[in-house]
């Protein structure tokens, strides 16, 4: 099981993310950015909002980030990717999508069979 951190979403996109995650049996922690939960040291696997990425990046750089966002938009995507994210998941969320996203973000040791 990964320890994943929600850092910055909305309220509505947290809890749809949170119940998908817990479906796939991941132990989930969410915080606001600036809230000290950054210095979690043992998250395996940070969901963030895009505005998020450079500060989550340069506070816990040796921790996946996945961008999350409602806009499920290839160019959203892709600047994502370009400015350092492991990945890039748009709502709605779907089992099938998260687990995928999860395992390709976790190391090998904490995939699971989704």
């Amino acid at each position: 099981m990964a320890k994943i951190l929600l850092v910055g979403l909305d309220h509505g996109l947290e809890e749809d993310l949170i119940d998908v995650l817990v479906q796939l049996g991941q132990s989930v922690q969410s915080a606001a950015l600036g809230s000290g939960a950054l210095d979690i040291s043992d998250a395996n696997l940070i969901f963030a909002a895009s505005g998020d990425l450079a500060t989550i990046r340069s506070s816990c750089p040796d921790v996946p980030v996945v961008v999350v966002s409602r806009l499920p938009e290839v160019s959203a995507w892709l600047d994502a990717l370009e400015q350092g994210a492991a990945d890039y998941c748009g709502a709605p969320f779907e089992r099938k999508q998260v687990g995928w996203v999860l395992n390709s973000s976790l190391t090998p040791s904490l995939r699971f069979a989704a």
